[in-house]
């Protein structure tokens, strides 16, 4: 089988990773891909939204199956695309995309739903927002209304913050079109989780739970990252919550789907708050969470070829999916001033070495060559990703790697799954 992952991040090199180990797969490519993906599989220098080229990429080598990483193209339409030519792909159609896309739909969706969230309201004027925000009273969440790779999330605990962020958002349009909306929402306190799922659009069957790090300093502090590191499983969530995220959010979504015409088939990624034991959903991904997928895939023990073709065949159910007892620690190490300004092409050294680990990964998120030196090209650089009997034993594992490696304005939390730790 003929496999191409649509993609660059580290998320991608973590499916790249997975899928190389299946003994289904006679070869990969990856579009566009990185240094780290480079090793596994064939980079083709395609952009994930030129779906014309990447279906003449498919057609042309024969590919049996293509996996869509990143929420960009799959907003965009890159599955219809794919489905109107009959060509096997993993991930949901444009409009099951809405779910992420669209902040205000998925918060509208939720509501028609009875899907638990936050009170919210959604403002394409910014005076009527700043008024909201005033007689609502803080602390409150702002959102951009589209994709903003993460980075589009405000809590806001004082009036001067609110108003700083609408006036981001939607006068000096910092994330483009996505601001042309905001949802403003009560904030949500408690412990936050990682609930992913696949789905064929009639089975649904949950992944191992996981808990990411969105702020970029220590101590949950300073803005909202792409994510700065994760774990899983995530203590959080029990069994018997688990149960209830299954029955209240995630079934209901997929039944809502379905009651909307939506056949929506590949991850769904249900960001979620545990306020009182209760879960609440703060957002939808229509793809797996990055960085949550580098550990959660690191804990997969089914072959992902299988569950991607039974999905993409409607036979979900048939598949036994199986995950390993240990536990995986991913931390991110990024580039110096992320997630605002920061400097590419700082050789990063000391891949090689970490290479000798026992159960220690590096994906690459941001990385290119520069000649035959490995140099950093984005703001999240490297995911180094351990496992082991316990998240303590995970931890320390990937800090030690850390320590190994080193490039300019490296910076990195020192925190991640500490507050795993503290419920044990």
């Amino acid at each position: 089988m003929r496999v191409l992952v649509v993609g660059g991040g580290g998320r991608e090199h973590a499916i790249v990773w997975k899928i190389s180990s299946s003994r289904q797969v006679d070869k990969i490519y990856c579009a566009p891909g990185n240094a780290g993906i480079s090793e596994l599989a064939e980079c083709v220098e395609i952009n994930p939204n030129d779906f014309d080229a990447i279906l003449d990429f498919v057609k042309y080598e024969w590919i049996d199956l293509t996996i869509v990483g990143p929420e960009e193209p799959l907003s965009r339409g890159i599955v219809d695309a794919f489905e109107k030519e009959g060509r096997r792909v993993l991930g949901p159609n444009s409009l099951g995309a809405r779910i992420e896309s669209s902040k205000s739909f998925s918060k509208d969706f939720m509501r028609r739903y009875g899907i638990p969230t936050a009170e919210y309201k959604v403002f394409s004027s910014y005076i009527e927002a700043g008024d909201y925000v005033r007689l609502k009273g803080l602390p409150l969440v702002i959102k951009a209304d589209g994709l903003a790779a993460g980075k589009g999330v405000f809590i806001a605990e004082t009036e001067k913050e609110a108003m700083d962020a609408l006036r981001l958002i939607m006068k000096e349009k910092a994330f483009g079109a996505a601001g042309d909306k905001v949802v403003v929402e009560q904030c949500l306190r408690g412990e936050e989780a990682s609930f992913m799922a696949f789905t064929d659009g009639k089975t649904i069957v949950p992944m191992a739970s996981s808990q990411d790090h969105k702020r970029a300093f220590d101590g949950d502090k300073g803005p909202n990252t792409g994510g700065m590191g994760a774990y899983s499983p995530a203590p959080v969530v029990t069994d018997a919550l688990e149960a209830v995220i299954m029955e209240t959010v995630m079934k209901r979504t997929l039944k809502g789907f379905s009651s909307e015409g939506i056949n929506y088939k590949g991850i769904l990624y249900a960001g979620l708050m545990i306020q009182d034991g209760r879960p609440h959903v703060l957002e939808f991904n229509c793809r797996m969470g990055d960085p949550e997928a580098q550990p959660v895939l690191s804990r997969l023990d089914t072959d992902l070829v299988d569950i991607a073709v039974a999905i993409t065949g409607g036979r979900l159910g048939e598949i036994d999916i199986r995950w390993k007892d240990d536990a995986s620690v991913c931390v991110v190490l990024a580039s110096g001033g992320y997630p605002g300004k920061y400097e590419k092409g700082k050789p990063i050294k000391g891949l090689e070495e970490v290479k000798s680990l026992k159960d220690v990964t590096v994906f690459h998120a941001g990385t290119s060559f520069n000649g035959n030196d490995v140099v950093t090209s984005g703001g999240r650089v490297l995911g180094v990703t351990a496992t082991g009997k316990d998240i303590s034993g995970a931890k320390d594992r990937a800090y030690e790697a850390i320590g190994k490696i080193h490039f300019e304005g490296m910076h990195y939390r020192k925190d991640i799954a500490q507050r795993a730790l503290r419920r044990t």
